[in-house]
């Protein structure tokens, strides 16, 4: 039997646990036929949940939240089991989950529509009503915050939803779907199980009118092309190849360590990850030693299964026969379970295997550059566009870089954070539509005009 996580054998996704590779368990995979009848329960649930007055779907949505909060300690326990996370970084993508659902119960009953100026004795004004059945199909890597998201927000303005969690992460979608399925009224919200046929069968089926999808490019692609022939609505935010700036003026030894973090937090598996490093030659000796000691200071969680671990060391084995140089990791590990190292690869160009596409893994591939405009000039060729980050004390470097850097988020000294509510709209190949924050309200909602004239009466 294959060493893979995710192994279809009949009708079951059989798991192994990444950390030892061990059988954790089966779930049963949802046929055609079922996927079909759960969207027809969610459509006919739909219309008396959009008839529900939007403070008391609030009040349905905070009482799912408080039901995850509950749980959250097995959930957390229940995904390491699947996706092999660091158990600090489950427990913090379930409390994000959480408060993403409470926010989204608040959020949207003040979703409204505008007054308009027509004539004097006419009313004019917009409402933003549910679409209706929501297909959301959600990634493995943090499972449970990003299901949240697109669930909560679909929920909350009056659509149903039919959730196809990810076949890397079966028992955690499942349970996620038994304790959200539970607050909610009957059908609002259904979950089915299964790998990318199953997928497939959702998102084409003509009863779904929204599709929101988080996960591999390829598969957004394939996703957009089915939903050009249905008519639903797509939101997708996909794959990225992030660029990371580091500027002749900053510390080299903060700058690795913000380069550790993008490059190697969740063990490299996040879209925002840092993929691709450009440093100015004057602090790249400084930078490269400074981040291969941050690199083997780390521990990391495993990749999610063999499959990607295969994936990962092949794209860094093309990028050492294209000239690039492992300063630390690169060398698959032995013993159980799926783990890579923490890998530094020096010596890259814009043609090297782990520059040309995404790396799913901890690897943080630099390249030296003579000066700002050449890292920023390299950093805008690329085919995906969802996020940059820029190392610098120039102030007129980071202004250039905001303008020239076609991606949906620009960071300026940090490699993550920012305040609430930042939603952004990913460029490219990355995906379309607002993925996350309260415009994500208006991606769930299609807006009506109305205009009332007074009527000629006898």
């Amino acid at each position: 039997m294959s060493s893979d996580t995710a192994i279809r054998a009949r009708d079951e996704i059989v798991i192994r646990d990444p950390r030892d590779g061990t059988v954790t368990g089966s779930v049963p995979v949802a046929d055609v036929a079922e996927v079909r009848a759960a969207v027809a329960r969610a459509r006919a649930a739909q219309p008396a949940w959009r008839a529900t007055p939007a403070a008391e779907r609030g009040r349905a949505l905070r009482a799912a939240a408080h039901a995850l909060a509950e749980r959250g300690a097995e959930l957390a326990e229940v995904e390491q089991r699947d996706n092999g996370r660091l158990r600090a970084d489950a427990d913090g993508g379930i409390a994000a989950a959480v408060d993403t659902l409470l926010q989204y119960a608040e959020s949207a009953p003040l979703h409204r529509g505008r007054s308009l100026r027509g004539a004097p004795d006419a009313l004019d004004l917009t409402r933003a009503e549910p679409r209706g059945v929501v297909a959301a199909v959600t990634p493995w890597n943090d499972p449970i915050a990003v299901a949240a998201g697109l669930i909560g927000a679909a929920v909350a303005t009056g659509n149903t939803v039919v959730h196809k969690p990810s076949e890397r992460c079966p028992h955690a979608g499942r349970l996620l779907g038994e304790i959200l399925a539970a607050a909610l009224p009957p059908d609002v919200f259904v979950t089915v199980l299964g790998g990318a046929d199953v997928g497939e069968a959702l998102v084409s089926s003509p009863g779904v009118d929204v599709v929101a999808h988080v996960g591999s490019t390829a598969a957004g692609e394939r996703i957009a092309r089915m939903t050009a022939l249905t008519g639903a609505h797509l939101v997708r935010e996909n794959g990225g190849n992030d660029a990371l700036i580091v500027d002749a003026d900053v510390d080299p030894r903060w700058a690795a360590a913000q380069a550790a973090l993008g490059a190697f937090a969740n063990s490299g598996q996040i879209c925002t990850a840092v993929e691709r490093i450009f440093v100015h030659r004057a602090v790249a000796q400084e930078f490269t030693s400074a981040l291969v000691a941050e690199a083997e200071s780390r521990t990391l969680a495993p990749l999610v299964d063999a499959r990607m671990r295969d994936e990962v060391h092949a794209q860094v084995t093309a990028s050492l026969a294209d000239g690039a140089r492992a300063l630390t990791g690169g060398t698959m590990p032995d013993g159980p379970g799926f783990r890579y190292p923490a890998t530094v690869l020096v010596g890259c160009t814009p043609d090297t295997a782990v520059f040309r596409q995404e790396t799913f893994g901890p690897v943080a591939p630099v390249m030296v550059v003579d000066d700002f405009d050449s890292a920023l000039r390299h950093a805008v060729q690329d085919a995906y566009g969802l996020a940059a980050t820029v190392l610098t004390g120039d102030i007129a470097h980071a202004h250039r870089a905001i303008d020239a850097l076609p991606v949906g988020t620009v960071k300026i000294n940090a490699v993550f954070g920012g305040a609430p509510g930042g939603s952004a709209q990913p460029r490219g190949r990355s995906g379309s539509g607002f993925g996350y924050g309260p415009e994500l309200l208006d991606e769930m909602t299609s807006v009506k005009v109305v205009h009332m004239a007074p009527a000629v009466t006898r």
